[in-house]
């Protein structure tokens, strides 16, 4: 359809001397005919809102004239009415078809009434023809200011809206805990049911907040089911609600794909910072390659994570309690270091020790009496042999 700009200058100026006089009664009747066929204006038209309405109504009418008397007239200050009308639709929370059904009414009474006037008027077929196409372009062209209006207030919406999920999630995450009152109020406005538990996610570090942001509130989608997301610290965090509902660890691992992730303990909501702290913990670790890939639960890392707290006293308890082995050179060290570990995961059993190092039973007979040689009695000790397993896994973090 051709623009309205274009329709506009193949009328003669003069056509807005008759037209004119139409349109007092012609805004009234298109109020009425709104009100009538558009059902949900239909208890709608009093007060503030009837009154936007009817300066709608009244502004389209009289632009349109003026832009018989010039297709150039800036119209800029009109338009935000229109504008103002599609912001209005969204905030009332209605559809952007309800406004665009009100236009067609308010176009076809237009064209109704301008083809009567004019005939009265003579003005030659070719000039209403032009009218009529003029009536409909014009209100294509108000039709996108409304949705251009519509869509700003929708976008700004959704904008107020993540800003209040991410306040909510920055408060869950903070230490010391918010207090229960500012978390209630932050959940409402944020429209978020606080859950009876909660676990967090870590998900990715990134450089800039608003990267966090954007990689935390994407995944937070993914899991869907109430799960909000932030950046906490350059690392991309969500807290999941209900994480021990049925599925939610194959959800979770499905939403991340390959990406490391660290999942946080289950905790009541007012504790939600705690799980942030461990997770973390755990992505770290899972970052260093300290763990395997994938989802790593911090609750099945208790041990390294434990360790990993204070690197200084893993490292003493490496070297005190492994300090037979310092002096070997390298090859007999790592050969027996390996056997170590393994004896204390499966003492006594030389048969299962020997398949985990791949070589034959005689040589990890061979190899337990140099360890026996180098510890005494400490392998056959529970509890030194409890530090010593500890031993071997503190190197790691140390």
């Amino acid at each position: 359809m051709p623009s309205a700009s274009r329709s506009f200058a193949a009328i003669p100026p003069e056509a807005a001397e008759v037209l004119r006089p139409v349109l007092p009664g012609l805004a009234e009747e298109t109020i009425a005919a709104i009100a009538v066929e558009v059902p949900e204006y239909a208890r709608a038209m009093e007060g503030e809102f009837g009154r936007l309405v009817r300066l709608g109504v009244e502004v389209a009418f009289n632009r349109f004239i003026d832009l018989v008397v010039d297709p150039t007239a800036d119209v800029a200050i009109a338009r935000e009415t229109y504008v103002n009308l599609g912001r209005g639709e969204f905030r009332a929370g209605r559809s952007l078809d309800v406004l665009l059904a009100a236009y067609r009414v308010g176009a076809r009474m237009a064209w109704r009434r301008f083809v009567e006037a004019g005939g009265k008027g003579d003005l030659p077929p070719d000039v209403l023809y032009q009218l009529g196409e003029a009536i409909f372009a014009y209100i294509d062209e108000l039709s996108a200011e409304s949705a251009d209006g519509y869509a700003q207030e929708q976008s700004a919406a959704a904008g107020e809206a993540e800003r209040r999920r991410r306040r909510l999630v920055r408060l869950l995450a903070q230490e010391p805990p918010a207090s229960h009152d500012q978390l209630r109020t932050a959940a409402q406005a944020a429209g978020w049911a606080l859950p009876r538990a909660i676990a967090a996610v870590v998900a990715a570090e990134a450089e800039g907040e608003e990267r966090a942001d954007a990689i935390a509130t994407r995944l937070a989608r993914r899991l869907g089911g109430g799960a909000l997301g932030a950046a906490i610290g350059g690392l991309s965090c969500v807290f999941l609600p209900d994480p021990d509902a049925p599925g939610r660890r194959r959800q979770v691992r499905a939403a991340l794909g390959e990406d490391d992730a660290a999942l946080g303990p289950t905790v009541p909501w007012d504790e939600a910072a705690a799980s942030l702290r461990r997770a973390t913990a755990t992505y770290r670790l899972l970052a260093a390659g300290r763990l395997p890939g994938g989802l790593a639960e911090a609750d099945r890392h208790l041990p390294a994570l434990l360790l990993a707290a204070d690197p200084d006293v893993a490292d003493a308890l490496a070297r005190s309690r492994l300090a037979p082995l310092t002096d070997l050179p390298d090859g007999p060290r790592a050969r027996l270091t390996e056997t170590l570990r393994a004896w204390l995961d499966r003492p006594g059993q030389v048969q299962a020790v020997a398949a985990v190092l791949g070589v034959h039973p005689q040589t990890v007979r061979y190899r337990v009496r140099k360890l026996r040689e180098l510890f005494g009695d400490a392998l056959e000790d529970p509890e030194r042999r409890f530090e010593l397993a500890l031993a071997l896994r503190a190197g790691t973090f140390a």
